[in-house]
């Protein structure tokens, strides 16, 4: 009888967890909603990337300062492997979509973004990018394009976008200045319209201590130059009078989405200068951001990469040496996209609902839920 019991005993146990796969602890829910949502993106910023970057000085990264972390899986809804306008839209509207899609789904139908979604709550918003601002991931939380490459129809939904401010580059896609050669195909000039839709377009950032309303500031007619090739640190130097400005229009609170596009394009480049020299201009912002959270209390910073870029590897020197693992070197086995899992780490409050391992699209429900949404 004894033995029946034993095999009894086991058998139960197995049937509750045995067929089951583990759960990770689930967080513990946030008392009270998080005011202030500030995104920041890293273009093809994977661990590798991360790790190199950290090596190669002697301060800690801001981002080493994070509470939480967690990994994302990237995959796209048909491709192993993401681009950015499937990942971005991923995290905008919490569905996954085919490569290339910007705030559709799978089906080609339109998704209401993250950004509008609290738009209509009363939210400010705001987008910030280190390439245009109708690049594929920034696009992704105010457009809605089968293709990411429709530029000029990217920024024609900027027009009404709710928007409170934008940074970046491409006013070539707004503005009709034929006689430079440049601009826009047909005879639209969105720069104009806009302005008499009521948006005020400042030329340096200290403007926006006395803006209201809506807000845009063009950096480059089309995508800003690289650090390395003189680019200013607006990223970093964005991040807080970009607060100023969103908490002065609601008192609801605000979401800021800020993209470090160029690490990606350093990764396509196989070029680790590039990468690196872009990830820590990335990593002031993140620094920016960290500062106003810690001295606000009710504010998140969450930093997470769409995909990893250029399949970066920090391998041993010459294995035939007596210290071959004195240094790490580098070593990229692709020029685009991997189907690596990506870092994400979160900082200040509802934080510790971003950690575990969990699709990109839950980045999205995981926002609206720490908002109380």
């Amino acid at each position: 009888m004894k033995n029946i019991s034993v095999i009894l005993l086991l058998v139960s146990v197995a049937a509750c967890s045995g067929s089951n796969r583990p759960t990770a602890p689930q967080p513990t829910a946030v008392k009270t909603p998080v005011k202030n949502v500030i995104f920041l993106i890293g273009d093809g910023m994977g661990l590798a990337q991360v790790s190199k970057a950290i090596q190669q000085r002697e301060e800690p990264l801001n981002i080493e300062s994070a509470n939480y972390i967690g990994l994302i899986k990237t995959s796209s809804s048909k491709q192993a492997i993401t681009d950015s306008a499937a990942a971005a839209t991923a995290f905008s509207t919490g569905v996954k979509t085919y490569n290339g899609a910007v705030g559709l789904d799978a089906n080609g139908g339109s998704k209401k973004t993250l950004l509008e979604l609290l738009a209509e709550k009363g939210y400010a918003t705001g987008l910030i990018a280190t390439s245009g601002i109708t690049h594929a991931t920034p696009a992704s939380f105010y457009a809605h394009v089968e293709s990411r490459q429709k530029y000029y129809s990217i920024a024609e939904e900027l027009v009404d976008a709710p928007v409170s401010l934008f940074i970046g580059g491409a006013e070539d896609h707004f503005d009709n200045r034929v006689d430079k050669n440049r601009g826009r195909p047909d005879n639209r000039d969105l720069v104009k319209e806009m302005a008499a839709k009521g948006v005020t377009f400042i030329s340096a950032l200290d403007e926006l201590e006395k803006a209201s309303g809506r807000v845009g500031y063009f950096t480059a007619d089309n995508h800003p130059e690289s650090v390395g090739n003189g680019r200013s640190d607006y990223l970093a130097e964005s991040i807080q009078p970009s607060i100023g400005f969103l908490q002065r229009q609601s008192k609801t609170g605000f979401f800021m989405m800020a993209e470090g596009a160029q690490i990606d394009w350093g990764g396509h480049a196989n070029d680790i200068d590039y990468t690196i020299s872009e990830l820590y201009d990335f990593d002031k912002a993140v620094g920016a951001a960290m500062k106003f959270a810690k001295n606000d209390g009710n504010t998140l910073v969450l930093i997470t990469a769409d995909h990893e870029t250029g399949g970066l590897t920090l391998p041993a020197g010459d294995t035939k040496s007596d210290e071959p693992y004195s240094q790490a070197g580098h070593a990229f086995s692709s020029s685009g996209h991997t189907s690596v899992m990506v870092p994400v780490y979160a900082y200040g409050k509802g934080a510790e609902a971003f950690a575990g391992v969990y699709e990109n699209t839950e980045i999205y429900n995981k926002l609206l839920s720490v908002m109380g949404h």
